[in-house]
C-alpha cells in the first residue's frame, strides 16, 4: 500500500494531464525518520525543553501548522526545526525574512490551463509581489499589492502536493493565481515570505497593534469551498452549477475551481445590517436540479442556491451564519459600499 505522504491528490479539472510526481522512496524514509526523531526527542527532553531549544527564535510571522494543515506544511515545520535548525540561527531564516525574494514558480495559465515557469519577485520596499511572463521582461505581467495579498495551500484543488493559491484584489474583484514548485522547502519559504511582507506592512498600517493581533491577519484559509447551483437576480433563470469560495465576507462563484476570475461576488454582511440566511427556497422557485436550497437575504436582493446533499446545505448555512453573526468592522462598511457583484 502506498504511504499516505506519497499520494498525490487529483485536480478537480477533468481530462487534464497529471502535472506531478510522487515523492521518492528516500524522501519518504527521511520524512518518517524526522517525525520519529522529533517524537523521540520530545520524549527524551520533555516537550517544553525541546521547544525552548528548537523553537527559540521562530519569527512571529512564521506559520506554525496544526494537525488540520496539509502534510507539506507539517513536514517542513518538523524539518525546519530539527533538520535545518532554522529557529536557532537567525541567518538561516534569510530566505523568507529578508524583505525581498525572487525565483521561478510553475504558474497555471489563465486561458489554457497549462503550468509554465514564471519569474516572481516579492519586494517589501515596493509593497508588491510581481510576476513576469518572460525572463528578460522589463514590465511585470501582474502587480499584486501586499495590502490585499493572500496565500493558502491547495494541494487537492491544484493537483500538486506543493500547490499554492495566491489571491489579490484587482479593481475590487478577486484574482486567483495558482502556482507550485517541485521543492517543498522552496514553496513553504515563498509562503512565509508572503506572510513576512504582510506582517511588516500591517505593523506600519497599525502601529499600535500587538503581534497577537496582527498574526491572524497575515494569511487565511477559505471558510468553505464547493459546488452549488445558483440562479440569476430575477429567479426565473435556470439554475447553473458553479464552484463557490467563501473568503471571509466575500462569497465568490466560478465556472471552474481553477478559474482566475470569479463570475460574480456577493458581500455577506451582518444580521445587524439586515443580512440573513434561510434553509430552503421560495415556494415559487423552479429550475433547480439539487433539492437542498439556501436563501441569502441582503438589503438589496435575495440570492438563491441549491446543494446536492443535506450535509452540504447544513455546512454552507453554518459558514454563512458564522459571518452573519459577527458584527461588521468599520473597514468592512467601506467594502460593502464599493462592492459590485455580477448577477
Amino acid at each position: 500500500k502506498m504511504p499516505q505522504c506519497c499520494i498525490i491528490p487529483q485536480s478537480p479539472l477533468k481530462d487534464k494531464k497529471k502535472r506531478t510526481e510522487g515523492l521518492s522512496a528516500d524522501s519518504v524514509l527521511m520524512t518518517r525518520f524526522f517525525f520519529l526523531f522529533s517524537f523521540q526527542l520530545m520524549a527524551a527532553m520533555g516537550n517544553s525543553a525541546a521547544k525552548a531549544k528548537y523553537e527559540q527564535k521562530v519569527p512571529a510571522f512564521y506559520y506554525r501548522p496544526t494537525h488540520t494543515d496539509c502534510k507539506l506544511l507539517r513536514e517542513q515545520w518538523i524539518r525546519a526545526k530539527y533538520e535545518r535548525n532554522e529557529f536557532e540561527f537567525i541567518e538561516k531564516q534569510e530566505p523568507y525574512s529578508a524583505g525581498y525574494r525572487e525565483g521561478f514558480l510553475w504558474k497555471r495559465g489563465r486561458d489554457n490551463g497549462q503550468f509554465l515557469s514564471r519569474k516572481f519577485v516579492l519586494s517589501e520596499r515596493e509593497g508588491a509581489l510581481k510576476y513576469f511572463n518572460k525572463q528578460d521582461a522589463r514590465d511585470p505581467k501582474a502587480i499584486m499589492k501586499i495590502e490585499t495579498l493572500n496565500a493558502t495551500f491547495q494541494p487537492a484543488k491544484i493537483g500538486n502536493p506543493c500547490g499554492l493559491q495566491i489571491t489579490y484584489l484587482k479593481d475590487n474583484s478577486t484574482r486567483n493565481i495558482f502556482v507550485y514548485h517541485s521543492d517543498a522547502k522552496e514553496m513553504v519559504d515563498w509562503f512565509n515570505a508572503i506572510r513576512a511582507a504582510r506582517f511588516h506592512y500591517l505593523q506600519v498600517a497599525f502601529p499600535g497593534a500587538s503581534d497577537e493581533e496582527l498574526v491572524p491577519k497575515l494569511t487565511r484559509s477559505f471558510m468553505k469551498e464547493g459546488f452549488m447551483e445558483k440562479t440569476g437576480p430575477k429567479h426565473t433563470e435556470g439554475f447553473k452549477k458553479r464552484w463557490f469560495t467563501m473568503d471571509d465576507r466575500r462569497l465568490m462563484y466560478f465556472k471552474d475551481p481553477l478559474d482566475a476570475y470569479a463570475r460574480g461576488e456577493v458581500f455577506i454582511g451582518s444580521k445587524e445590517n439586515s443580512y440573513t440566511v434561510l434553509a430552503g427556497l421560495p415556494p415559487s422557485t423552479q429550475g433547480y436540479h439539487w433539492n437542498h436550497g439556501i436563501t441569502i437575504v441582503t438589503p438589496d436582493r435575495k440570492f438563491l442556491f441549491a446543494c446536492e446533499t443535506e450535509a452540504e446545505q447544513q455546512d454552507w448555512i453554518a459558514a454563512f451564519q458564522r459571518v452573519i453573526n459577527r458584527p461588521m468592522r468599520p473597514q468592512e462598511y467601506a467594502v460593502e459600499a464599493h462592492f459590485k457583484h455580477k448577477p
